[in-house]
């Protein structure tokens, strides 16, 4: 995985709305958060534009995205806020200057098709955390937003919690994917399907029937997307609803069920999601799982921070020195031919 370049102040960070529309009055106090601690923000030309439910139409949104994508300068790409829309631009992005220049994008809920498709398809860290819209109007929004920012700037985070207790017990490491439930259900099958192979996968939802979740992790499961599993982190349920007639499970409940048969760690709990305290989770960046009886912990593991043209040049050298070899062994035996 490719690890964008870590911010310091004086940095440009753009602020984007990719999906609902926002307003002033709820992005401005995320703006001079930023700013007061060092950093330029440049906001989409579009960015308070409104069409129905969206932040302007899907070509505005579009090409907000794009132009930060573009611009070499911005160092990372903060998504106002979520709700709905991210996946109707996806397939009209062109990601060239992105690769080019790397950058982090932040965000979750649904933020979560960026990040599916980033990293599935180009294989560059993205960062799930708060957005804008949940920075209070009264001035800095606490630890979450504080979190993230520390992040952004090179810190590895490390969590250590009580786990939930539905939690089973195990060791894992792998590389972090996944975010909200809902979005990653819909993306089955596309080209921004999530990748779950050794993975440790983050899941959580908001608002959502509880026969919702069920049909979601089902539909995960008859995927292969679960069996394959390094682990499973499962964060904020928030705000469930269920019928007249009760499903009779939780979410955690249900997640619980549809993975009883495998033998890796699930940790119930995790501070992430549609709730208060939304930590930052690093997609694409390798953890270690530990989950006993009586503790959870998830801890991320130093990035590599050699560029892309760095690693190539890495798996460069070793074919370079294998070809070489080859190379030897024909002309020996030329020369031994030659002498019979």
């Amino acid at each position: 995985m490719i690890t964008p370049a870590f911010l310091k102040p004086g940095d440009k960070i753009g602020i984007v709305a990719t999906a609902r529309k926002v307003s002033t009055s709820e992005i401005e106090p995320a703006v001079r958060w930023f700013e007061s601690r060092g950093f330029v923000v440049i906001t989409g030309r579009n960015l308070y534009a409104a069409d129905r439910q969206f932040a302007g139409a899907d070509a505005l949104r579009r090409a907000d995205l794009q132009e930060m994508f573009d611009n070499p300068d911005i160092r990372a790409v903060v998504c106002a806020r979520g709700g709905y829309g991210t996946v109707r631009i996806i397939d009209n992005l062109d990601f060239s200057g992105f690769l080019r220049h790397p950058k982090w994008i932040v965000g979750y809920s649904d933020i979560t098709v960026l990040h599916s498709h980033i990293q599935r398809n180009y294989g560059i860290e993205t960062l799930h955390a708060t957005m804008p819209l949940n920075f209070p109007a009264e001035g800095p929004s606490g630890e979450p937003a504080e979190a993230m920012l520390r992040c952004l700037c090179g810190e590895n985070p490390a969590y250590r919690m009580e786990p939930g207790a539905l939690s089973v017990p195990g060791h894992a490491r792998g590389i972090v994917a996944g975010g909200n439930l809902s979005i990653l259900y819909s993306l089955s099958g596309t080209p921004s399907d999530i990748d779950t192979r050794d993975k440790i996968l983050f899941i959580e939802d908001l608002d959502e029937y509880l026969y919702h979740i069920d049909r979601m992790m089902m539909n995960l499961k008859r995927n292969g997307k679960l069996d394959g599993l390094a682990g499973l982190v499962v964060g904020g349920m928030t705000e469930m609803r269920d019928n007249t007639i009760p499903f009779g499970k939780s979410a955690e409940e249900i997640i619980l069920e549809t993975v009883a048969e495998y033998k890796y760690p699930v940790l119930f709990g995790f501070p992430a999601g549609h709730i208060k305290d939304n930590m930052p989770l690093i997609l694409g960046r390798e953890v270690l799982l530990d989950v006993s009886d009586g503790s959870g912990s998830l801890a991320f593991q130093p990035p590599d921070q050699r560029s892309a043209s760095g690693k190539l040049k890495s798996l460069f050298k070793p074919a370079v020195f294998i070809l070489g070899f080859f190379a030897l062994l024909y002309l020996l035996y030329a020369l031994l031919l030659g002498n019979l």
